[in-house]
């Protein structure tokens, strides 16, 4: 069993992740669906093999993983494709969730990316949040993005990331791409260090914890975009998440804070659509006057509707996206009903409407 074969084979096919779990044949994900390649399952020793093949092909010291249990870092198979792999230990073997990644910056017009998500390369500070859940396809989103400044502004991006999944290329801009563990310690240490660095844009790639988070916003404060994530569905989910993330007593300040700082949200997932294929279903949320007030006051459950009822400034809630892909007939009536924040309404409203 041989690793880059494994790659090449998962290339081909199409997959968006490779599993090499003991017990388990070699798994692909492909549109989001599970599929065992053989019938042979791999024993520990096989998977010991593969993983130590990936570490010596990435040229990485495999006794970071052996000591903490985890691990992640990217490689490059010329002509095929970049990887970004997660190994860690289970059951006392090891293993790896590998995802593939394109080496050229992706079309947002082929990735059925909005432009009114684009339309996000316009803000020139503040916090701009990409959110969803993992494998939702965030990271192809935010190197649309820093690909769209990096092509029509003169800035420096700085880019921090764990690992480096998309390679960017100089262009009008200056783009600084460091790898968390690799280039620097951690995100706190990267953040502080990226405010003497002469940034205009500051990449984040995961805001996962309170230090990130407040590190984060105090450097939106000073005047730079920020652009980062986060493992939550929807606009108000996201605003919550932060705030909790925050001791009770900071909380009222946190919410003033956030009102100025933030300027827009981005929710997304992935959706099967009928003929197989995932596409992205969007919430895109902008903070004017009314949201500032709510997020300020403490309203956040009534940022749902407020989003509704902006759809003439550009927003649009992730469960009316879910109808009109339902409508225009990319996707069924039980997958919008699925993956939407309010299955209730969306049930009635798809009832009622028929796809084109």
């Amino acid at each position: 069993m041989d690793f880059t074969a494994i790659l090449k084979d998962a290339v081909e096919k199409k997959a968006s992740d490779i599993f090499l779990v003991t017990g388990i044949p070699v798994t692909y994900k492909v549109n989001g669906t599970i599929q065992k390649q053989d019938s042979e399952k791999l024993l520990p020793g096989q998977a010991e093999v593969l993983l130590a093949e990936a570490y010596n092909k990435a040229q990485r010291d495999i006794n970071r993983l052996l000591l903490t249990g985890d691990d992640d870092f990217s490689y490059s198979l010329k002509g095929f494709s970049r990887f970004r792999i997660s190994a860690y230990k289970q059951r006392g073997s090891l293993a790896a969730v590998i995802r593939l990644v394109a080496f050229d910056i992706p079309e947002p017009k082929k990735m059925s990316i909005p432009d009114e998500v684009m339309n996000v390369v316009s803000k020139t500070k503040g916090l701009v949040l990409v959110t969803g859940p993992a494998g939702g396809g965030k990271s192809t989103t935010l190197a649309c993005v820093i690909d769209e400044i990096n092509k029509t502004r003169n800035s420096h991006i700085i880019t921090l990331e764990e690992p480096i999944e998309f390679l960017h290329k100089n262009n009008q801009s200056i783009i600084s791409q460091r790898e968390i563990h690799a280039d620097t310690e951690d995100y706190v240490t990267a953040l502080r260090a990226s405010l003497r660095q002469s940034p205009d844009v500051i990449l984040v790639g995961e805001m996962r914890d309170f230090e990130t988070i407040r590190t984060a916003m105090t450097a939106a404060e000073t005047g730079h975009l920020i652009i980062s994530t986060l493992h939550s569905v929807g606009a108000a989910n996201s605003i919550d998440r932060i705030i909790d993330a925050f001791p009770l007593n900071q909380q009222q300040q946190i919410r003033v804070q956030l009102s100025q700082l933030l300027q827009t949200v981005i929710s997304q997932q992935l959706v099967p659509t009928v003929d197989g294929p995932l596409v992205p279903a969007f919430e895109i949320m902008h903070c004017n006057s009314a949201i500032r007030n709510m997020i300020r006051e403490s309203k956040i459950h009534q940022i749902d509707n407020a989003i509704t009822g902006f759809d003439e400034e550009g927003m649009i809630s992730m469960d009316n996206y879910l109808i009109s892909l339902y409508k225009n007939g990319s996707i069924t009536a039980e997958t919008a009903v699925k993956y939407s924040i309010n299955p209730e309404s969306v049930r009635r409203k798809v009832c009622y409407c028929s796809p084109n």
